[in-house]
């Protein structure tokens, strides 16, 4: 599909007939007469099925045609006539067409209008004996759109053959149509139909994802990002309305130009040409008419908007282009920034019960402000596995499917639904069968994890008496009490940015001792691992200016960033030496890429210490330095790393993500790649061998250490600590009371050191399970 410049995309997509151009949109008071009538209507006392006779009635009298109809999709996918004027009355609630079934079940299916002058002679026209409609030629009928699903199809026909319907009339159509889709979505038309029936907006929908975090999650959706609810769809004034229209979006446009005119937007790059096409976009004459075009039809600036975007959005599911499908994506998100502008954005029910979190996507630190305990599981239309929000969903124990594609759309807030974090299927509005299915299944996993809990105070020991260190990763105070109900050995990682992320403003020094202290006295002779402040890449501090990055998990991230603000690293080195007075401290520099850079941390570190002891503060009576190696670049330094370390921990997300060239939130590619593949098994062997050389303790914490084939794996290699989430604990520990694992780490010695095994180590890994029996 071709888009000239000078030109409308939106008229781009329209092209094929179905809108004539050309025509005559200067005469819209017919319209409003027509939206003020049926505002009229809405408002009397009239029963469900009086009101729809009576609105297809007024269509068809305003519009001087013969026949008007409404058909209205059920949830089984046949669409039944709900109310005529001027087909046979006994039609209705009996004749029906399938999705994709003639003229009006080809309008549902494509979200399409269709326009036709001979409407017999058309290939889709089917002919239903019970209407009596053979005998009318012309043809208009329009699609029922809510949120860009079609909820039925809204039809006006006329004997005479060779008419076309204009254009405002198609326009004025449409915009009943949407009235009558808010109709639908209110539930005002359920029981009109024979017992039993149910519409099309309640029925169950089932979705394939992947599986990002093991769980069952029952409950019922909050929508991250609401849809804005229209309230006001009739106009009592155009002029007031356009007047709001037109100053909303010279709000929209300048808010463009000043996120362009910014310091920290690059003059080129991805992200300025983002902000380019907005600003096109904001501009495009073929959105902006048809905004104006349904203010004069009689709606409010906002409902303008929202009809406006749902057409755009029931056109992106039927669009081939990919280059098309992206730019109405834009369009999309301009209406929303549109709306939330001419009326706000309903808050995000972050203290419902038993919620399950639908969106497109989010941040780690969006999902802490829900109230941990009631959120029940988490559905991403993107996401993957080492997303970061994926991680901090692991550590409370939420299960998540994400790639999970029309979710939102399709989900309405308050809707059942059901998240299976095993298989990644996700059940929307699950029929009782399903649900009491899967409430069974969770019962079954509440007695599994009990198992897991009698073996809390079990020691982890392999069958061949080998101690493993199993430690958990934590962030905030909040995950501290699963320290001790997993029986963890300690907290092999605390990621001490997370209170940044969660912060409104920068935590100060004193905020941070008091958060470092209260972890050290919750973990008591436990030890605990502080990572210094790792941000920047896809961890982005709103209150720390920060500018844009063509590759940000290259870029100006973690130790780097630290070392150019040495202020930040200071004060975060001095708040945990303090939280550490008298005591232990372990500290981890992240993403280290060379031995200069942890030179140079260390040198800062020592430096705090020398201020502890001129002010006179107690030190702490002994500190171990590690590094986090997540970076290629360090297995070729391991020897003069080795001797400026205490230990050395392997981040395996990052390093798998870099090792591979892999970006871990592009779900396009985050699946191509095993991290049981041999070449990664040997980089890991190097730095465990490397470490045994030195006497210097290797661990890991990464994502491998909380599946325990992954962790079968790591133990074989020679790992002997090793840091997950809470809740993989009970798994990995009752898969390494099964191992032998001296006997597996001669099976995978002999798979590494053959040069020709370039593939995964999996089935050799599962092979050995079952023929010993681990649970895996």
């Amino acid at each position: 599909m071709e888009w000239r410049e000078a030109e409308s995309i939106l008229d781009v997509v329209d092209r094929g007939g179905e809108r004539k151009a050309g025509l005559n949109r200067s005469d819209t008071s017919g319209p409003r007469v027509l939206m003020r009538r049926i505002r009229e209507l809405m408002i009397e006392p009239l029963e469900p099925q009086a009101r729809l006779d009576q609105i297809v009635k007024l269509i068809a009298k305003h519009m001087e045609t013969e026949v008007c109809s409404l058909y209205v999709l059920r949830a089984d996918g046949v669409l039944e006539l709900y109310a005529t004027e001027g087909l046979n009355p006994g039609s209705v609630h009996l004749a029906q067409l399938r999705l994709g079934e003639g003229l009006v079940g080809t309008i549902a299916a494509t979200a399409r209008p269709l326009n036709l002058s001979d409407a017999q002679n058309h290939p889709a026209f089917t002919y239903l004996p019970e209407t009596g409609e053979e005998v009318y030629a012309t043809f208009l009928g329009v699609p029922v759109l809510r949120a860009g699903r079609t909820l039925g199809v809204l039809v006006v026909q006329n004997k005479a053959a060779g008419r076309v319907y204009p254009e405002e009339e198609s326009e004025a159509l449409e915009t009943v149509a949407m009235v009558v889709a808010e109709m639908i979505a209110a539930g005002g038309l359920e029981g009109l139909s024979r017992p039993g029936v149910t519409l099309d907006l309640t029925r169950p929908v089932n979705f394939s994802g992947l599986a990002l975090c093991d769980g069952i999650g029952i409950g019922r959706v909050v929508l991250h990002e609401p849809r804005v609810i229209v309230s006001s769809l009739f106009n009592e004034d155009v002029e007031t309305e356009v007047s709001r229209l037109v100053q909303a979006l010279a709000i929209l446009r300048e808010s463009i130009e000043d996120m362009l005119a910014r310091r920290d937007v690059a003059d080129e790059g991805e992200h300025r040409a983002v902000l380019e096409t907005y600003r096109k976009f904001a501009q495009d004459r073929g959105w902006v008419r048809r905004l104006e075009e349904a203010v004069r039809n009689g709606l409010t600036a906002e409902a303008a908007v929202e009809k406006v975007q749902s057409d755009m959005r029931a056109r992106m599911m039927h669009l081939t282009d990919p280059y098309i499908r992206e730019r109405l994506h834009d369009f999309d998100d301009l209406a929303n920034r549109l709306l939330r502008q001419l009326i706000g954005q309903d808050g995000v029910g972050k203290d419902a019960t038993d919620a399950v979190v639908v969106a497109r996507n989010m941040g780690a630190a969006e999902l802490l402000d829900y109230h941990r305990g009631q959120i029940r599981g988490l559905v991403l239309e993107e996401g993957a596995a080492t997303s970061h929000v994926v991680i901090v969903a692991r550590a409370l124990g939420i299960p998540v499917a994400g790639q999970v594609k029309g979710a939102v759309s399709m989900s309405e807030n308050g809707d059942p639904i059901v998240v299976d974090g095993e298989t990644g299927d996700v059940h929307l509005r699950p029929p009782p069968e399903v649900h009491s299915l899967f409430a069974d299944k969770l019962r079954f996993r509440a007695e599994r994890q009990q198992r897991y809990r009698s073996l809390r105070d079990v020691a982890s020991r392999t069958r061949d008496g080998l101690s493993i260190g199993l430690q958990v990763n934590a962030g905030l105070l909040v995950d501290l009490p699963q320290l001790v109900e997993s029986g963890a050995g300690g907290i092999g990682l605390f990621r001490t940015e997370l209170q940044f992320m969660v912060a409104s403003t920068m935590p100060r020094a004193g905020d941070q001792e008091r958060l470092y202290r209260a972890v050290l006295d919750s973990a008591g002779e436990r030890p605990v691992t502080f990572r210094t402040l790792d941000v920047g890449g896809d961890k982005l501090l709103p209150y720390l200016a920060h500018g844009a990055e063509e590759n940000p998990a290259l870029g100006y991230r973690a130790m780097r960033l630290a070392l150019d603000r040495p202020g930040l690293l200071r004060t975060q080195l001095r708040a945990l030496l303090k939280a550490a007075s008298g005591g232990r401290l372990r500290i981890m520099f992240p993403m280290i890429t060379d031995v200069a850079e942890l030179k140079a941390a260390r040198g800062f570190l020592q430096r705090e210490l020398e201020h502890l002891d001129r002010f006179g503060y107690p030190r702490p009576v002994d500190v171990k330095v590690g590094a986090m190696l997540e970076v290629p670049s360090l297995i070729f330094q391991l020897d003069p790393l080795m001797q400026d370390l205490d230990f050395v921990s392997i981040g395996s997300n990052d390093l798998f993500q870099f090792f591979f060239a892999v970006d871990r939130g592009n779900a396009n590619v985050a699946t191509r790649y095993d991290d049981l593949s041999a070449p990664f098994l040997r980089a890991l062997r190097t730095v465990v061998r490397a470490g045994e050389r030195h006497k210097v303790p290797v661990s890991l914490c990464g994502e491998m250490a909380g599946r325990p084939l992954s962790a079968m794996a790591l133990i074989g290699l020679g790992f002997r600590d090793i840091s997950m989430a809470p809740p993989s604990i009970g798994p990995v520990k009752s898969m390494l009371l099964a191992l032998d694992a001296g006997a597996l780490a001669d099976e995978l010695r002999a798979f590494l050191d053959d040069p020709q095994q370039a593939g995964s180590a999996r089935p050799l890994l599962r092979d050995f399970a079952e023929r010993h029996r681990i649970p895996y």
